[in-house]
């Protein structure tokens, strides 16, 4: 019973664990966030990345429902330029169950044990969102947001706008204090 008990909490833990999104954000100390209200998406950059065109679409519209949520409208002299890329890898956890051990049982004699290990291989994805001033071109903002990446096409929406919404919702970070 005990081992079915570790398995559930190792098994909820691994769940919880790929569910969430972690996120980081760093800033320009001597930008005025509040003097920008417009943006377009820096294209040139937006091209460059290495992703499928779907999967672009996908966290375009995103960046626009957050962005028009915050009070931005789009333009063609914006205050900021969005771009974003990503990056991704391979998350490998290995869970042991070491130790070593022997014993006796009824009618077969000694027998002799060894631990054993899990390995899982998660692929992992990590976008980021760059903020430029237009005028200036320097960055003044980028999110970062880290976690698991789903082939499931109907999850693909869902995944890519809980990434997209959680490094937002780091924006603006006057906001934070």
């Amino acid at each position: 019973m005990k081992t079915v008990k570790s398995f559930t909490v190792l098994l909820l833990f691994m769940l919880a664990s790929c569910s969430s999104v972690r996120v980081n954000s760093d800033y320009d100390k001597k930008a005025n966030f509040v003097g920008y209200k417009t943006y377009a998406y820096l294209k040139s950059a937006v091209d460059k990345v290495e992703i499928s065109d779907l999967d672009k679409k996908r966290i375009l519209h995103s960046i626009d429902d957050a962005l028009v949520i915050k009070g931005f409208t789009k333009s063609e002299t914006p205050d900021l330029l969005v771009s974003f890329f990503t990056k991704e890898n391979q998350r490998v956890d290995i869970y042991n169950n070491s130790g070593f051990g022997w014993g006796m049982s009824w009618g077969w004699g000694p027998h002799w044990g060894f631990g054993y290990s899990n390995i899982y291989s998660t692929p992992e994805g990590t976008l980021y969102i760059d903020l430029i001033d237009a005028k200036t071109k320097e960055l003044v903002w980028q999110g970062e947001g880290s976690g698991y990446l789903t082939k499931n096409t109907e999850e693909k929406d869902t995944r890519i706008k809980e990434f997209v919404d959680k490094i937002l919702d780091q924006y603006p970070p006057d906001s934070k204090k």
